[in-house]
């Protein structure tokens, strides 16, 4: 009995000290990487612009060479992941539905204002924080999910949002014109580029020349610390106001019930992996992404969509160092 008693707590204590070193090697890089970014911008060394100018590299050349990168290499197989798609997708419109339900049916905003504010519980940022946190526990596999995942962001959840928010200013504008204008603009972005060029590849089991894929390995590699930098430089200047019962629903709506409700949706479908699961979580338990406070601005909703920016980050950030500390 002595025995199996000691053997226990030897298990409970190497158990624990595999998962703290881990733990540590995850969030301590986050944090000084995200606090040298602050520090930039607070002490003068960088500014606000040229922050902003980093965040347009990380999104627009680092992150697709990322993606054309890792993702051109893979097979179809490695790559196809059904079970993920529907429960991401799936959990994405029904936390767009209960948002646009209960802005426009409990708190009366316009078809417009109720179209983008709904998109702040149902979007996460995958673009930029994604990149620089999910290559840190997933280093194997994160590129096939956050490619996934920006797949739905950009080709499902962001023409929607536009069709409905402008559907909400001009009633007479034909639905499919405004639908087809925002898919022709989505078609010129970088990061949509990158995954169909990528899936060309995989589809037709075309390689890429050396040369090149050496440049896009380069670049790629810049993505996550890069990206982590311009988080930390983005929240100085940044403050709550607006902050209410309607601010904090929606950031409840993303950082709580988003991740909880795609987590569930997994156990009801076959062939999904817990590696899915939790990638798919990770990601949903994400701030909300930036395109969010540039819509907000658009239609007239700035101070509210800045300060829910602003808190689901504060938030965002506690709850993925919970759940990176649980699982990884």
């Amino acid at each position: 009995m002595v025995l199996k008693t000691c053997s226990m707590r030897l298990l409970k204590a190497t158990r624990k000290a595999q998962v703290e070193p881990l733990v540590f090697e995850i969030l301590l890089p986050m944090s000084l990487l995200m606090g040298t970014g602050y520090a930039s911008v607070k002490l003068g060394l960088l500014t606000a612009e040229q922050i902003k100018g980093l965040g347009g590299y990380v999104i627009k050349i680092a992150l697709p060479a990322l993606i054309l990168h890792s993702l051109a290499s893979k097979n179809l197989h490695e790559i196809w992941l059904p079970p993920y798609l529907l429960a991401y997708a799936g959990g994405s419109l029904i936390l767009y539905a209960l948002a646009y339900w209960i802005y426009k049916r409990h708190f009366h905003h316009v078809l417009t204002q109720t179209a983008v504010l709904s998109m702040g519980a149902a979007m996460s940022n995958t673009g930029l924080i994604g990149s620089a946190i999910l290559p840190l526990v997933l280093p194997n596999h994160a590129v096939i999910y956050l490619s996934l995942t920006l797949m739905i962001e950009n080709l499902l959840m962001i023409p929607m949002v536009l069709l409905l928010a402008e559907s909400g200013l001009q009633a007479q504008h034909h639905p499919s014109r405004m639908l087809y204008q925002a898919l022709k603009n989505l078609l010129k972005n970088p990061l949509v580029i990158s995954i169909i060029l990528a899936m060309l590849a995989v589809i037709f089991e075309l390689r890429l020349p050396e040369i090149l894929d050496n440049v896009l390995n380069v670049l790629g590699k810049t993505a996550p610390s890069l990206a982590l930098l311009v988080i930390g430089g983005s929240l100085v200047g940044m403050k709550l106001r607006a902050l209410d019962t309607q601010t904090i629903t929606l950031v409840l709506l993303k950082v709580v019930l988003m991740p909880s409700v795609i987590f569930g949706l997994f156990f009801l479908l076959p062939y999904a992996s817990t590696e899915m699961q939790h990638a798919a979580t990770l990601i949903a338990a994400l701030p909300m992404p930036i395109i969010f406070g540039i819509l907000g601005q658009i239609y007239g909703l700035e101070q509210r969509a800045v300060a829910a920016l602003m808190l689901s980050t504060l938030l965002g950030f506690m709850g993925i160092s919970v759940l990176v500390a649980c699982w990884w």
